[in-house]
């Protein structure tokens, strides 16, 4: 297919780093390294918590000794040694971003996670040498479900917001784009967005990896 574009948006967590399996069971990582063995179901429970609601709800939940806060440096600390060490990033991410690079592309990140977790990971695994500008939700003070975060990075580059791809894993995300004008690919996780139909509708184009995006893209 042909696009005409000339700048790209990229969440980061579940389209350019296989990072979301972490996040769905942090709480449970946290207890087993205690020693302690987490309920049938408690990853889908904490799933709507934030990370300070999550720690309460461990210590209370499971009588554990540690103060609130210990709970919540522990589970920052497992959070931040997964990001420093661990993640990898998703297939055909290298190529496409190299793709885009060759092209005289420029890609801006837009992420809800924190600036030096990704920031770490992209450097370990390669890619942040092809991105010009990561934008976070939190030192925008806003969320995906603004269009914010997505017109900052178009300004940014000065693109349009017709022609700026911008590629998201979630519905939610993914139509807060698209109700804002960009033109939006729906990128598929398998432990990411549960209505894949729903993104597959919402979205402009719909890929399985990164790798067939290239093949779309450049």
């Amino acid at each position: 297919m042909t696009v005409d574009f000339t700048g790209a948006v990229f969440d980061v967590d579940g389209v350019l780093l296989d990072s979301l399996p972490v996040w769905q069971d942090l709480g449970s990582r946290y207890l087993r390294s205690l020693g302690v063995t987490p309920e049938e179901g408690l990853d889908d429970v904490l799933f709507a918590m934030s990370m300070e609601q999550g720690a309460e709800y461990l210590r209370k939940h499971y009588a554990l000794r540690s103060a609130l806060e210990e709970v919540s440096s522990g589970l920052s600390k497992m959070l931040e040694t997964f990001y420093y060490d661990e993640v990898q990033a998703k297939e055909g991410a290298d190529v496409l971003l190299k793709g885009f690079k060759k092209q005289n592309i420029p890609v801006t990140l837009a992420t809800s996670s924190p600036r030096d977790h990704v920031t770490k990971a992209l450097e370990r695994t390669g890619l942040l040498k092809y991105v010009d500008k990561i934008f976070t939700t939190e030192e925008l003070r806003s969320s995906k479900h603004s269009p914010d975060i997505y017109y900052d990075a178009a300004g940014f580059m000065n693109t349009d917001p017709g022609k700026t791809l911008v590629f998201e894993d979630s519905l939610y995300a993914l139509r807060t784009a698209a109700e804002a004008g960009f033109f939006t690919i729906g990128v598929y996780d398998p432990a990411g967005e549960p209505d894949q139909e729903g993104l597959k509708n919402a979205c402009s184009l719909y890929v399985r990896d990164l790798n067939e995006a290239a093949e779309k893209l450049i």
